[in-house]
């Protein structure tokens, strides 16, 4: 034998001596379960990071014990309201806007609400019954109209709630905030 009947010297285009040409697969056939494959690794990692997520979700947060807040106060599932004790001896008051150059006047009865077993939060306010007096009054002769507009009483009252729990009570016990009265008049 010599080199040249190893080597392809008549440029390789000869079949083989058996008659059958090998078929080489095109296109989509081959690329088809390479496709499929990505697909599958893909999904079962997606799976895989989604339910070690949900597990470690739940065992950071209460071992899966639910924490949903229903805002809607109708709906069955919502459960017990808390129960309340209201202090109402505030009486009364009637004070003008800090509107320019037609103010209005205002009259405001509030009620605060605090905690049904918090006896010390009841006696602060209690204790403190002229010093909230004077309180609501500074408050409201300080606001225009506009900012008693029925519309904004929720914010009223979030913010008097917040006022009373960090500048004026030392026990942080008011819990709500009610208007038994609330009429703006313009004069």
């Amino acid at each position: 034998m010599s080199d040249s009947d190893d080597l392809d010297l008549d440029g390789g285009d000869a079949p083989e001596s058996g008659g059958s040409s090998k078929k080489r697969g095109g296109g989509l056939g081959n690329l088809l379960p390479t496709i499929l494959k990505f697909v599958a690794i893909g999904l079962g990692a997606l799976i895989f990071i989604v339910t070690v997520s949900i597990i470690t979700f739940n065992v950071m947060n209460n071992r899966g014990a639910s924490q949903t807040m229903i805002n809607d106060p109708n709906s069955p599932l919502l459960g017990i309201r808390p129960e309340f004790q209201y202090y109402d001896n505030i009486g009364s008051i009637t004070v003008q806007t800090r509107d320019f150059p037609v103010r209005s006047s205002v009259t405001v009865e509030m009620i605060i609400g605090y905690d049904l077993n918090d006896s010390k939060a009841g006696g602060e306010l209690n204790s403190r019954r002229y010093e909230l007096r004077d309180f609501v009054r500074r408050y409201f002769t300080g606001k225009t109209a506009a900012e008693l507009a029925p519309d904004r009483e929720d914010a009223l009252k979030r913010e008097i709630l917040e006022m009373l729990n960090t500048r004026f009570l030392d026990s942080r016990g008011a819990r709500l905030i009610l208007f038994n009265r609330l009429d703006v008049m313009e004069n």
